[in-house]
């Protein structure tokens, strides 16, 4: 099988170009800017690695030979040279998870093709991923957070061992996408492509889920009669299609041209899929420091390919998560990030998805609608992404414009995308959008900062006023609502449940009974330092306040019947109340051990805040 990748020459006629937006441009302006002095110690750093070359050339015999020692003679006649380029396969696979099961078969695939193109291919290491719906409401989910930064440690160790040319990172979901993109960095002399496994076919709505979900929390279906939607909607292989934080970085990886274009919703299983799989392996090949066009990881991931992220994140509604993970990923190749840039960004990117949460669409149907490659080119149309970025495809992110297709003679090419959406229900050009901003906000006040994710709340929700109810974890929130004890107006706030106080736990088990009272007629909304799920919806909910109230923040000092005011359309977030001269509460929820939380007191101890990304590196 053979592939066509589109080029400068054969991308077709781009649509009506724009020249980029000036918010685009200023923001991008001042982030470089910003970031001068720590990309630039970067950008050194891995252009040392550089003029190095592959460390395998200048090994000793006894490490050369401990490092090929399981090939076959083949390659390892190939690998005892020095012109022969050396691919790192990198996976998070495991057969427990839906969306990484399809993974197991793709070392396989990638090794032939490789092969068959003149190079060689390792599986240098595995990583974990855990997944936070089993998580969810458990213990476990208190280590979630913080497996980001084990995968990208996992990740540097299994590129350590300085044999490779390039690298193909395998992973899906939510922490293990951003893990391993900022473990690639620290190799970011390397070239590197993502390859991702694709959603599961559609199964229950997730609006139907969402609906039983609500019924079990009133009470009036049963576990069986739950467990049966939730395995209507969680079926088979591949990820699951709402769109929260997994499907969000597989868009995320796209729009930064860290996947070949269309790669990110073509489900699991399909010829089209392994093509797209094998093809990975040869564009990496051809993109190491052995070949014309070199192009390492660390300087395709630029301030452009940062602010198009957080451009296509907001177009789209996308994860929440993610206000945390491209400031992490962002540190790692030295540029400084911050909330204030997604603010910014926000006021002049309009929504242009509606995908469960923020609508009844899954990723499949807008794969089948348009797609990235729709979304991609509408944003280029507008000005309001950077064109001028390198790809794993090649230069220029027009080529993004393009759907992969195979021929009937089995060679895969790319081809134009549809020039109109097919459903603008789910998916709507820049010119016509569901809304005129993004799905995400900033607020700020004194209790501190904080995200919004607005996209999936309706209007008349974006402003909340009401006492606070403290809570001390969601289980002790769940408990009140059982009791029947959740009454009247009300802003919950729970806290202790930041980076440092117990790793940031997403509550997404909050989202059933608050959206049953809000359904009841009650105005309530959510205030923590914690996390909510990418599949986070109706209900107002202020998260990631920072500072977190384990580090002294205003949270801490808040009590039952504090006014509280939430405004999602001034960005604030206040305390009618004078905190000035109270005492911190402190936690009354113990998150030191059990579950394997033990073993990561190191990390709560070096964890910094949530708007440094939450990261134990760089803060």
């Amino acid at each position: 099988m053979t592939a066509h990748t589109p080029s400068t020459s054969d991308n077709g006629t781009p649509g009506p170009r724009s020249s980029v937006h000036p918010v685009i441009a200023e923001v991008t302006r001042q982030l470089t800017e910003r970031s001068a002095d720590t990309r630039a110690a970067y950008l050194a750093r891995i252009r040392e690695a550089v003029g190095q070359g592959p460390a395998r050339t200048s090994l000793g015999c006894a490490n050369l030979a401990h490092g090929f020692a399981a090939c076959g003679v083949g390659d390892k006649l190939s690998l005892a040279g020095d012109v022969t380029p050396n691919l790192a396969i990198v996976s998070a696979y495991n057969d427990m998870l839906s969306a990484h099961q399809p993974l197991e078969t793709y070392p396989a695939v990638i090794k032939k093709a490789v092969g068959e193109a003149g190079g060689v291919a390792q599986f240098a290491g595995g990583v974990p991923a855990m997944c936070d719906g089993i998580t969810q409401g458990r213990a476990g989910m208190e280590l979630s957070l913080f497996s980001r930064d084990v995968i990208a440690m996992s990740a540097a160790v299994a590129l350590s061992h300085d044999m490779f040319d390039g690298a193909l990172m395998l992973g899906v979901c939510d922490k293990i996408v951003p893990g391993l993109l900022i473990g690639a960095l620290s190799f970011g002399h390397l070239p590197t492509a993502f390859v991702p496994a694709g959603p599961m076919r559609s199964g229950l709505p997730n609006k139907e889920k969402a609906r039983v979900r609500q019924q079990f929390a009133e009470g009036k279906v049963n576990r069986r009669e739950l467990l049966q939607a939730e395995s209507a909607a969680y079926h088979s292989p591949g990820t699951c299609t709402f769109y929260g934080t997994a499907n969000s970085n597989q868009m995320l990886m796209e729009v930064m041209g860290l996947h070949l274009p269309g790669a990110s919703f073509e489900q699991p299983g399909t010829p089209l899929r392994e093509a797209l799989t094998a093809e990975a392996g040869r564009r990496v090949l051809g993109l190491t420091a052995l070949t014309e066009h070199h192009t390492p990881v660390g300087e395709q991931i630029d301030e452009k390919a940062i602010v198009n992220a957080v451009v296509a994140l907001l177009a789209t509604g996308g994860s929440s998560n993610h206000t945390l993970h491209l400031v992490a990923i962002a540190r790692a190749a030295g540029i400084q990030l911050t909330w204030d840039d997604f603010a910014a960004l926000s006021e002049a990117v309009p929504l242009l998805t509606r995908m469960y949460p923020n609508g009844a669409a899954d990723v499949n149907r807008f794969h089948e609608v348009g797609g990235m490659a729709f979304l991609i080119g509408t944003l280029l149309d507008a000005g309001l992404l950077h064109e001028d970025v390198r790809t794993v495809a090649g230069p220029g992110l027009d080529r993004y414009r393009k759907v992969p297709r195979l021929t009937e003679d089995g060679e895969l090419v790319w081809v134009d995308g549809l020039a109109e959406s097919a459903d603008k229900t789910v998916l709507r050009p820049a010119g016509d959008p569901f809304a005129p901003d993004g799905g995400l906000r900033m607020l700020e006040g004194n209790l501190g900062r904080a995200v919004i994710k607005v996209s999936a709340v309706a209007p008349e929700r974006h402003v909340v006023e009401a006492p606070a109810k403290v809570f001390a974890d969601q289980a002790e929130l769940q408990t009140a609502f059982a009791a029947g004890e959740l009454t009247g107006d009300f802003v919950a706030v729970v806290r202790f449940q930041g980076p440092r106080a117990n790793g940031m736990p997403e509550l997404h088990k909050l989202t059933p009974p608050l959206a049953v009272l809000q359904d009841r007629g009650q105005k309530v909304a959510l205030v923590t330092d914690g996390r909510m799920s990418g599949a986070s919806g109706k209900v107002p909910a202020a998260i990631h306040v920072s500072p977190e109230a384990e580090a002294g923040g205003p949270l801490a000092r808040v009590r039952d019947g504090d006014v509280i005011r939430l405004d999602a359309v001034r960005g604030t977030l206040e305390v009618l109340a004078d905190l000035g001269d109270r005492e911190e509460a402190r936690p009354t929820v113990d998150s030191s051990a059990g579950t394997g939380r033990e073993l990561f007191a190191a990390l709560r101890g070096a964890v910094g805040p949530a708007e440094s990304g939450a990261g134990v590196f760089g803060h």
